[in-house]
């Protein structure tokens, strides 16, 4: 007897699912929210400028939602995971996103500085990831996707910023990193509740802005690729997919590294 198993169109298929996506008209939260509209999901794009997600979202085709998020506030995150139940009546995937942080020189960063990435980058993320367990775990069941970095889980190179107005500010390595582990965490905890829990962290995706700004500090980096380039915007598209549907259903707790091999060195 043959057993039947699902064919991968079948699991990557998010008909009649309700993503949000935090930070979602942003460089790399576009193409996040592009892929699962793709495959069928209605994506609610959430972002600090409203008129940048309802640009997204009109772009992805009827259906789609735009909503303003404020991820200092956590009355503002627990309020659009409201709304998104509120009128997609659900929600089965979250992909925490958005993240601000000040940009400064190791030399030059404040206790305040590592007090917002913390608040933006981690709290923001526990917060909206609490909200929405807790309505999955009584309707079947989700997954939860963190953004985290490749430095969340490696140092950079000194070399590569020096002498450029570049930089790789300790306060963002030290909220990634908390991301990766945070995500661990909630896994081992709700993986009961069948809601899934990983981490996508990104390598080097310089938004072309700072291609055409800081060209030596983005030609350095390429130089510590295995791969000798920068990621491109749709390379992380598959792996948000994974991460979001059935075929990934057996994957929980992991991070999954889009770098082109660099930490892998």
């Amino acid at each position: 007897m043959t057993l039947s198993m699902p064919s991968l169109r079948d699991l990557f298929c998010l008909e009649g699912k309700v993503a949000l996506v935090t930070g979602g008209a942003g460089y790399l939260g576009r193409a996040m929210s592009e892929a699962l509209a793709e495959l069928g999901a209605r994506v609610v794009v959430a972002s600090r400028n409203l008129e940048h997600c309802q640009e997204v979202a009109s772009e992805l085709g009827e259906g789609h939602l735009a909503l303003r998020l404020d991820i200092s506030s956590a009355e503002s995150v627990r309020g659009v995971v409201a709304q998104v139940i509120g009128e997609c009546g659900r929600v089965d995937i979250l992909v925490n996103n958005a993240y601000s942080g000040p940009l400064k020189r190791i030399d030059e960063t404040t206790e305040e500085d590592f007090a917002v990435s913390l608040a933006n980058g981690v709290t923001s993320y526990f917060v909206a990831a609490q909200a929405c367990w807790r309505f999955m775990r009584d309707h079947g069941g989700g997954s939860i996707i963190n953004v985290a970095s490749m430095y969340g889980i490696v140092g950079s190179y000194p070399d590569a910023y020096a002498g450029t107005e570049g930089c790789s500010p300790p306060n963002y390595h030290a909220a990634k990193g908390a991301v990766v582990h945070l995500t661990r965490h909630l896994a081992v905890y709700w993986a009961q509740d069948g809601v899934r829990v990983n981490c996508l962290s990104p390598g080097p995706f310089p938004h072309p802005s700072t291609e055409k700004t800081i060209p030596e500090m983005v030609q350095r980096l390429k130089t510590k690729s295995p791969m000798g380039r920068m990621g491109r915007r749709w390379e992380v598209k598959g792996a948000v997919a994974l991460l979001a549907s059935e075929a990934g259903s057996y994957i929980t707790g992991h991070n999954l590294v889009v770098d082109g091999g660099w930490t892998a060195w």
